[in-house]
C-alpha cells in the first residue's frame, strides 16, 4: 500500500506527466500540446457497485491555438487517465478495465456539465503504466479479447486501444538518454547496483534544486525512504532520511555493505525470474502443441506455413487463436486480423 501512493504520489505533480507524455507518447501530436495549462482532474468516478475510485490519475491538458476542424483547438482539452499497475503478474482483461474507466470519466464529465447537451466528448489518453516483474503479454485493444463475429455483426466490435509502459522493458542506456524526471524514476525502479541509484539521484539532485520544485523533490524522498529503499535494505530504518542528499550521502558511506546485499538480492531475484522464465516456457510450449492438435481436428493437417506461423507465436496470440476455432469455419478465419 505503501508502495502504490508514494509512487502515485509523483504523478500529481504536472512535471512528471508533462515528462510521460513527452518522452513516451511516440506521437507527432504531443508536439502541439500546451504544458502550459496542464492541471489535475478530479479522480473518482462511481461505478456500478457504489465503490469510488479514488487512486485513479486524471490530468487535462490544452493544445496550442490551432484551428482543427473549424474549431478552436486550444479550447479543447485532452484528458490524461493514467493507471498504475502494481500487480506481480498481468491482468489479461485491462483492456477491458480501461474501457469501463474511461466510460465512468464520460459519465462524469456529463454529470458535472463539463459537456453538454450537442458537445462532443474530449478525447481520452489511456496510458497503463506497469512496474511489475513479469513482462506484460496482455492484449492493449479490447477487440483482440473478443470473439470476432460473422458478417457485418463484426461491425460492432468495440475498439480501445490504451498506451502500454512497461517500465522494465527500457534498457538503462535509452532512458539515460532523456533528460527526463519520469526516466530517472524508471532508471531507479530497474537499477541493479547501488552506484546505479547514486547515479540518478545526483542527476535528480541537479534537476530538482530550485525551490519551486521543493515539493517533487519530497515525493521522490518519500518514495525512496519509504518504499525503494526498505525493499533493497529491509534489515535498515531510514525515517531519519528528510532529502535526496541525504539518500545519496548514505549511499556514498556504505557503498561495499550495500553491494554486497544487493548483490545477494540479485542471485534470488534472478533465480526467481528464471524459473519464472522457465515456466512460462513450458505453458507456452504446452498451448503451441495443444492449438497444433486442435487446428488438425478441426480443419484437417495443417499446412507448414500455418505451423511455423504457430511457433512463432506468443502466448496471448495462441491463446486468441485458441478462442477462435470455436466459432471459426476455417482455418483463415483462425489467423483473421
Amino acid at each position: 500500500m505503501d508502495h502504490d501512493h508514494s509512487y502515485k504520489l509523483l504523478f500529481t505533480h504536472p512535471e512528471m506527466v508533462a515528462d510521460l507524455l513527452r518522452g513516451f507518447v511516440k506521437e507527432d501530436w504531443v508536439k502541439d500540446l500546451d504544458f502550459s495549462t496542464l492541471e489535475k482532474a478530479n479522480g473518482s468516478y462511481v461505478s456500478d457497485d457504489l465503490r469510488d475510485r479514488y487512486d485513479d490519475i486524471v490530468w487535462r491538458i490544452r493544445w496550442k491555438n490551432e484551428n482543427v476542424q473549424g474549431k478552436d483547438q486550444s479550447s479543447v482539452w485532452l484528458y490524461v487517465y493514467l493507471l498504475i499497475e502494481f500487480q506481480s503478474s498481468v491482468d489479461w482483461f485491462m483492456a477491458v478495465r480501461i474501457m469501463t474507466y474511461i466510460g465512468l470519466l464520460y459519465q462524469d464529465l456529463i454529470r458535472s456539465e463539463a459537456v453538454k447537451t450537442n458537445e462532443l466528448l474530449p478525447p481520452v489518453l489511456p496510458i497503463v503504466l506497469y512496474n511489475g516483474g513479469p513482462r506484460w503479454q496482455a492484449s492493449v485493444d479490447i477487440a483482440d479479447l473478443i470473439i470476432p463475429a460473422p458478417g457485418e455483426l463484426e461491425h460492432y466490435r468495440p475498439h480501445l486501444r490504451y498506451l502500454l509502459l512497461d517500465e522494465g522493458r527500457y534498457q538503462d542506456h535509452e532512458l539515460a538518454s532523456l533528460r527526463n524526471l519520469s526516466a530517472a524514476l524508471f532508471r531507479l525502479e530497474n537499477s541493479r547496483t547501488p552506484e546505479d541509484v547514486q547515479q540518478v539521484l545526483q542527476t535528480l539532485i541537479v534537476w530538482l534544486q530550485s525551490p519551486e520544485q521543493s515539493n517533487l523533490r519530497r515525493a521522490f524522498t518519500i518514495w525512496l525512504k519509504k518504499v525503494f529503499l526498505p525493499g533493497r535494505m529491509p534489515e535498515e530504518t531510514f525515517d531519519e532520511i528528510q532529502d535526496l542528499q541525504e539518500v545519496h550521502n548514505m549511499l556514498s558511506e556504505r557503498v561495499k555493505e550495500w553491494s554486497k546485499n544487493w548483490e545477494q538480492q540479485g542471485i534470488e531475484k534472478g533465480w526467481k525470474e528464471g524459473w519464472q522464465k522457465g515456466m512460462q516456457k513450458g505453458w507456452q510450449e504446452g498451448e503451441l502443441s495443444l492449438l497444433l492438435r486442435l487446428l488438425e481436428w478441426r480443419f484437417g493437417p495443417v499446412s507448414e506455413v500455418i505451423n511455423a506461423r504457430v511457433k512463432q507465436a506468443d502466448s496471448p496470440t495462441l491463446e486468441l487463436w485458441s478462442k477462435r476455432i470455436l466459432t471459426a469455419q476455417t482455418i483463415e478465419e483462425v489467423f483473421a486480423g
